[in-house]
């Protein structure tokens, strides 16, 4: 598909979404929102697609947040609109059936930060420099920030950052857990990559049903988190993968898997 706010491609296996606003600092406008979500049903529908890399054109932002200059001009019930689809683009990536992972090559700012939290896996730029800070426009982040946040460094450290509206550099974000690597500006992309291809030699289906057994079963308590596990797992059993998986292992080779 063509878009003017994002770039699309598939290589490999792995699905490069680029935030093509550099001009903007990739900044997220309504066309980009909009734009997201046809990028994100057409990787969806490639099932050559076994993973999802999201990162941002050029070498100083991944995505500086919202378009304050697009945001000026809208109406109280405009903006509450288009915050609800933002946090529905946000949900459609934290549950997207492929892995995702965010390559934050630049700043990641209000809503690029939580863009790249509702990834699985986020690897970042040494450069890179992130943070929520909403409250130093008297507004709270709003794309899921107050609730991501403290799954992923605790609510002290997250309720530290939103207060005060702090930046913080990559060491720090891996320091506490917001990301989970660092590398220079200039290997992030083959890093991502790399990481990318490793975890899709991996069942699709045993991915797929993973990622929803993390996800569900962190938002609720032990045993019922258990309980969807074996779900999980129940729905891995009666696969072709699972059997081809089997083979392998005997055989001595590389699996290759289907996603049947």
């Amino acid at each position: 598909m063509k878009s003017d706010t994002i770039e699309y491609k598939l290589d490999g296996g792995i699905a490069i979404l680029t935030l093509n606003r550099p001009e903007a600092r990739n900044a997220i406008s309504r066309r980009l929102v909009d734009d997201l979500g046809s990028v994100l049903e057409a990787v969806d529908a490639t099932s050559e697609a076994r993973t999802l890399i999201i990162t941002g054109a050029g070498g100083k932002a991944f995505c500086a947040g919202a378009d304050l200059k697009e945001r000026a001009g809208m109406s109280p019930e405009e903006v509450t609109a288009f915050l609800a689809t933002l946090n529905r683009r946000f949900t459609d990536i934290e549950n997207f059936r492929l892995p995702v992972i965010a390559a934050v090559n630049g700043a990641a700012f209000g809503g690029g930060l939580e863009m790249a939290m509702a990834a699985d896996i986020r690897l970042a730029a040494e450069s890179a420099v992130m943070g929520l800070t909403e409250t130093r426009l008297a507004i709270i982040p709003g794309g899921g920030g107050t609730q991501r946040l403290p799954r992923l460094v605790g609510m002290a450290k997250a309720k530290e950052l939103i207060l005060t509206g702090h930046r913080i550099d990559s060491r720090e974000a891996l320091k506490i857990g917001l990301v989970n690597r660092i590398c220079p500006l200039e290997d992030l992309l083959d890093r991502s990559r790399e990481l990318a291809s490793e975890i899709g030699e991996g069942g699709p289906i045993a991915l797929e049903q993973a990622k929803i057994a993390i996800n569900k079963g962190m938002a609720t308590d032990l045993q019922s988190g258990l309980a969807i596990e074996s779900e999980a797992y129940a729905r891995c059993i009666p696969t072709e993968d699972r059997l081809e998986g089997l083979k392998a292992f005997r055989e001595k080779r590389k699996p290759v898997y289907k996603g049947r």
